[in-house]
């Protein structure tokens, strides 16, 4: 299996079909894309495709002062 970048994902596949195998809508890629999330993409076995998003942790914002 081999993990790479959504950004590689969506330059392999298009906007359309890398929502289309993630189950996603073009808008929300299109959003994540814009949004510089860092989502990688793995190819199960069976052919099906998963994504997972690294966060740091904990995955709060930090408050600003008032």
């Amino acid at each position: 299996m081999r993990r790479i970048h959504i950004s590689e994902f969506v330059a392999e596949l298009g906007q359309a079909g890398s929502a289309k195998a993630l189950g996603l809508t073009q808008g929300g890629l299109n959003k994540a894309l814009r949004l510089g999330r860092e989502i990688y993409v793995t190819r199960k076995p069976d052919g099906t495709y998963e994504a997972h998003e690294l966060r740091p942790f904990p995955s709060q914002r930090k408050r600003s002062a008032a």
